[in-house]
């Protein structure tokens, strides 16, 4: 049961997967929404330039019935007068026709916003297999664009046919009027049967619309075994990671190791933890943590300061602040420095003993650790 559940698709696309499908140009799409935006932007065009166009196919129309005697008896001269009036009819229309061209080339944008693939252009001879194309021709997919054609067709003709049957007197009334008065009516008459038509297609897109961007997302949804793939391409393999890891953490011990002939002192706790500072007067400005650790690691510390004659002090409270609170690299802080200034001087002071003699330096007692600093007094210990 767990291998078929981790098998369908129930999990939400990964941004990975969408940004893939958008480079190969698959993007969810709406043709109502394309249909609409055109129908659209043909109308606003022909409100706005229906006069001046108008005009122009009047004087088109003149002219084209116009005959000349230049004309009459020239019939070479009508092939180039049928050419230019075919240009001119060309150039009235160019403004509609341009709005309808950039209608139709960024209404798919108000989904997707600027997209370019060339993967989308390269030939599928996938497509070419008949049995695949009959597969999709019954296919869910089909059948249900099949009835939305269907249910488009009669929503946008039930309200075409609404329109004229509900204003059938006004038309009606148009072959009893002269013509002065019936093209202004009937151009009213087609502007509000558009008007309405264009309400139901906008009915249609706020329905397509969200369809079609559920069916795109339900078409990329991922199986669990698809997204821990993913995230073993995209992140890595956990095993591996978990390997790498390990090695950065030996090598980092290591090298921590390697550091503590270097340290100045080791504090200790002194079984539990045990901490190497360093400080050279002059170029640091305060002591620094070059190597920490506890129980196993602790003692390892213990030991190679010892091989190195690295004075060890015994100082539970410094030596559990310090290591909870202090990474490695890392400077002391401000308040633990006369703490960490006795243990030095005292270091110093038996470093001079051994080299020159005199009295024997008396160790430190008491040594001023905040209260919260010290895991033991905040019940972490």
């Amino acid at each position: 049961m767990a291998e078929e559940s981790d098998l369908e698709r129930t999990e939400e696309p990964s941004q990975r997967r969408l940004d893939q499908a958008r480079e190969e140009g698959q993007v969810a799409r709406s043709r109502e929404l394309s249909t609409f935006a055109v129908l659209l932007a043909g109308g606003a065009g022909l409100w706005l330039m229906g006069g001046t166009l108008s005009a122009q196919l009047v004087k088109l129309l003149r002219d084209g019935l116009t005959l000349g005697t230049d004309l009459a008896f020239h019939t070479d001269l009508l092939l180039p007068r049928l050419y230019t009036l075919s240009v001119e009819t060309l150039l009235s229309f160019a403004p509609v026709l341009l709005l309808l061209f950039l209608a139709a080339a960024l209404s798919p944008m108000l989904l997707n916003g600027w997209m370019f693939s060339g993967k989308a252009l390269l030939p599928k001879f996938s497509k070419l297999n008949p049995i695949t194309g009959i597969g999709r021709i019954f296919s869910m997919h089909s059948v249900a664009e099949m009835v939305k054609a269907i249910g488009k067709a009669a929503l946008v003709g039930g309200v075409g046919l609404w329109s004229i049957w509900y204003n059938r007197e006004s038309i009606l009334m148009l072959v009893t009027q002269p013509s002065v008065v019936t093209i202004p009516q009937l151009g009213a008459l087609m502007w509000l049967i558009f008007t309405i038509i264009m309400g139901g297609m906008l009915l249609i897109v706020a329905i397509d619309v969200p369809f079609q961007l559920w069916e795109y997302n339900k078409k990329l949804k991922m199986t669990k075994e698809e997204l821990r793939q993913e995230s073993r391409e995209t992140e890595g393999d956990p095993h591996v990671k978990s390997r790498i890891r390990t090695l950065q953490r030996e090598m980092a011990r290591r090298r921590m190791m390697e550091a503590i002939p270097t340290a100045d002192v080791v504090v200790t706790n002194p079984t539990h933890y045990a901490v190497a500072l360093r400080y050279k007067e002059g170029s640091m400005r305060a002591p620094v943590v070059v190597a920490k650790g506890s129980h196993l690691l602790a003692a390892r510390i213990r030991e190679i300061a010892i091989e190195h004659n690295i004075p060890i002090f015994e100082a539970p409270p410094l030596a559990r602040a310090l290591h909870k609170h202090i990474d490695l690299g890392e400077a002391i802080p401000d308040v633990l420095y006369q703490a960490v200034a006795e243990v030095l001087a005292y270091v110093y002071q038996l470093r001079r003993y051994h080299t020159e003699g005199g009295a024997m330096p008396e160790a430190p007692r008491e040594l001023p650790v905040p209260p919260q600093l010290d895991p033991a007094t905040q019940g972490d210990a």
